[in-house]
């Protein structure tokens, strides 16, 4: 893949095809640069983007693009837009529209902005684009079809209409209504089918033509001269635009969906990410730095938590959760960040587990099956039981706890694995989960002695 172009409205992916053999996509929305620079083209080329009913391409996911090595072109429509604006930065702007934005001549992005077709229809044209229009009324008044003065009012009732609503035809019948001259008009009217022209498709074509050539040429990496930093809503907004080792874009809503057939697990799920992305952006007010402890710290624990205990492991969880190693980085530091806000805020957030619980549902099942603990070992002088006295040796009671309890392997990283869930150490989990076993088995033990 040396080239992937963004393109729609502004010309066909079969005449672009005739000037530059490349992968044509459609118009670009929020996500689809960062996604197509994970496959690692040479050159991207935007030409038509979304502005209104998707987000539109994120500037930072050019700049990422632009600091792996890919050289990104604009021009003709958000192409143009994106590449007056970055660059300085590095982006590729081709055409005359590119060169109004970047010298400030143009400054609206509605001058480019046209309505499309849906996909089934080919993302076709549904309106014209002010610049199309001036561009056109300028040749009219060269070829003697309008008096310079009318072009001004005509072009100025265009650039009066909102974009979807810019077509000739209404341009014309709207200036007909104010009072300009009929005879003119209807010149112009005549002289449109042949007369038209596309400034927007010739500035397409003319950075096709510049791409094919600089790749002809031999194309080096692009070299960059800024260092590109992750944010908060970067590491989001890419987890967004997310898409499988297979290349298969993963949709958040359908994925959701799943999950919404679990019914309450949709909901734990959303509180926890809600709690992820506060933790996130807390980290950065407060100024943790990336790597450290606590970024291998936060390994240890997911790895504990899925038991991943070697290379093969950790190859098999990122084929199944559709993470690369870019993104693997991005997830630890993610994870680094909220276990050292979760720490700072351990204390605090004590305090609302037991309202947490109540809004939940969970309280009331928890303490009546923490009395019905309490008593049942109270009656068997159990309340402190020990590893000798229950006959267990410490592995034992791993594995009857993991293994029968919970349906899992002992965790290879048991200290990781016990921080997880919140105990002090690995004294307090084991006599957790000792009273767990003389409950559940009624197994006859002794106390410890007081000194």
């Amino acid at each position: 893949m040396n080239a992937v172009i963004f393109t729609g409205p502004t010309l066909s992916a079969a005449e672009a095809q005739r000037e530059l053999e490349a992968t044509y996509l459609p118009p670009a929305a929020e996500g689809d640069v960062y996604r197509t620079a994970r496959k690692g083209p040479q050159v991207i080329g935007i030409i038509d983007g979304h502005f209104e009913r998707q987000p539109a391409v994120w500037h930072k996911e050019i700049l990422w693009a632009m600091s792996r090595g890919i050289h990104v072109f604009g021009a003709a429509s958000m192409g143009a837009l994106r590449a007056a604006e970055l660059e300085v930065f590095g982006m590729e702007g081709v055409g005359s529209i590119f060169e109004a934005y970047r010298t400030g001549a143009l400054g609206d992005d509605d001058e480019v902005a046209v309505a499309q077709a849906p996909a089934e229809l080919g993302f076709r044209a549904l309106s014209d684009a002010m610049v199309d229009i001036r561009h056109t009324l300028g040749l009219a008044v060269q070829a003697s079809v309008l008096t310079a003065p009318i072009a001004a009012a005509v072009e100025s009732i265009a650039k009066a209409l909102f974009y979807p609503d810019r077509r000739y035809a209404r341009v014309v019948q709207d200036a007909r209504e104010v009072g300009l001259p009929p005879a003119e008009l209807a010149a112009l009217e005549a002289w449109l089918p042949v007369g038209r022209a596309s400034l927007k498709r010739e500035d397409a074509l003319a950075m096709l033509r510049t791409i094919r050539d600089r790749l002809a040429s031999g194309l080096a990496p692009k070299a960059v001269r800024y260092a590109f930093e992750n944010s908060s809503m970067w590491e989001a907004a890419w987890r967004l635009a997310g898409e499988s080792d297979e290349s298969d874009v993963i949709l958040l809503d359908s994925v959701l969906d799943e999950l919404r057939l679990e019914g309450e697990a949709y909901l734990r799920v959303q509180q926890a990410a809600l709690t992820r992305v506060l933790a996130i952006k807390h980290s950065y007010v407060q100024g943790l730095a990336q790597g450290g402890p606590q970024r291998v710290f936060a390994e240890r624990r997911l790895w504990s938590r899925h038991n991943v205990t070697n290379a093969d492991d950790r190859r098999r969880w990122m084929g199944a959760n559709h993470v690369d190693d870019a993104r693997l980085q991005g997830l630890l530091e993610d994870e680094a960040r909220v276990g050292w806000i979760t720490s700072l805020a351990g204390l605090d957030a004590k305090g609302y587990i037991l309202d947490q619980l109540r809004v939940s549902g969970d309280y009331p099942r928890l303490v009546e099956r923490l009395r019905a603990k309490q008593a049942a070992l109270a009656a068997q002088g159990m309340e402190d039981p020990t590893l000798e006295a229950a006959g267990l040796a410490v592995d034992e009671l791993h594995r009857w706890y993991f293994e029968e309890r919970l349906g899992r392997a002992v965790p290879a990283d048991l200290y990781a694995y016990v921080a997880n869930v919140g105990y002090t150490g690995l004294a307090a989990f084991h006599a957790s989960v000792l009273r767990e076993f003389c409950f559940v088995n009624g197994s006859p033990v002794t106390t410890r002695t007081q000194d």
